[in-house]
């Protein structure tokens, strides 16, 4: 399940989430919170939490990068920022083909059936791996889990904050 988080700063996205220390050389493990690991290559500033830091060495560590910045050179120092998110600015987003969106930009949606009726606003969005499920938190409560088909959601409207579905019967 993937949540917005409510620290991440206005205009920016969240790329991953920097882990525990590794070796003594101010060397980080970040655990990759998206779709696009490959984007950490190229990496040269990043914000980890409210800092902006510089990257000095990027290595693929299995599921992980290991990364070094050069403001945190020692492992002591390097260790205090365990636990902080690193975001890039939107802008620098991955480009994404039609009809592919962001959790982020789903995430808030305020989602209407076929009649215009409002069913609640989407509040995660589930990776099941043969398909997404948004679910939406209705006003009294009740969650509604629609599947990111095309069958089930017919529009999508991210500039005007509402998503259209179909539910099933």
């Amino acid at each position: 399940m993937t949540r917005l988080s409510p620290s991440v700063p206005d205009g920016r996205i969240v790329i991953g989430r920097v882990g525990a220390a590794h070796g003594i050389q101010g060397d980080l493990r970040i655990i990759p919170l998206t779709d696009f690991p490959e984007r950490f290559d190229a990496l040269r500033e990043v914000m980890v939490g409210d800092e902006l830091l510089h990257v000095e060495r990027v290595k693929p560590q299995g599921k992980n990068i290991l990364m070094r910045f050069r403001e945190y050179a020692v492992r002591e120092e390097a260790q205090k920022l365990t636990g902080r998110l690193l975001t890039v600015a939107r802008a620098d987003a991955a480009p994404l083909d039609e009809g592919e969106y962001y959790v982020f930009d789903i995430v808030g949606l305020t989602v209407c059936d076929e009649e215009n009726n409002e069913l609640g606003t989407v509040e995660n969005v589930i990776r099941t791996g043969s398909n997404d499920v948004y679910a939406v938190r209705a006003e009294d409560g009740r969650e509604i889990l629609i599947p990111a088909l095309r069958t089930a959601v017919l529009a999508i409207d991210v500039p005007g904050g509402r998503m259209t579905v179909r539910l099933p019967e």
